[in-house]
């Protein structure tokens, strides 16, 4: 059994650009998102920006998670090439992310997560936080078009726990 996880993990890491995936415990609070910039990425990252250094920060933004599965705020406003510091506070009882990516990555993504509760993210396009906890990513946004975020927790993305950060007219 543990050698299917992990060879699930590996198609995962291989089929999913951008997002770095390994199978192990739970979605914990020990994840490096934003602290190992350039991890995991490719050329499919240019598409939605890429990880942001936090010196260069252009803005600040807040964003709470909750257990009605929405994100506040679901839509947000940035110029081309903006480097977010996005923070994000979960209000709920149980444990969100906010993950970076395309719609389609998402979608799958989140799939992924549904079959495959135990995996982890470790990526700087993603940041998890347990209930009461907050946490951040640091992020350069394209030059135009709109970077969607969801929660990948199993079930949430289905429920509807999704965003975009619309730069410049992307919408």
């Amino acid at each position: 059994m543990k050698k299917t996880v992990l060879s699930v993990a590996a198609v995962a890491v291989l089929g999913f650009t951008g997002m770095t995936v390994w199978a192990g415990g739970g979605h914990g609070g020990d994840h490096h998102h934003g602290k190992d910039h350039g991890k995991g990425h490719d050329g499919g990252h240019h598409a939605i920006g890429m990880p942001g250094q936090p010196e260069k920060v252009d803005r600040t933004v807040h964003v709470e998670m909750d257990d009605n599965m929405r994100f506040s705020p679901s839509r947000i406003e940035a110029r081309p090439g903006e480097t977010l510091r996005i923070v994000v506070r979960n209000k709920g009882a149980q444990r969100h992310e906010l993950v970076l990516g395309t719609r389609e990555e998402l979608k799958e993504h989140a799939e992924m997560m549904r079959r495959n509760p135990g995996m982890k993210h470790d990526d700087p396009g993603a940041v998890s936080a347990g209930p009461g906890e907050q946490g951040e990513l640091v992020w350069k946004l394209p030059e135009g078009g709109a970077v969607e975020f969801a929660c990948l927790m199993p079930g949430h993305f289905e429920a509807g726990m999704r965003g975009r950060i619309v730069v410049a007219g992307g919408d």
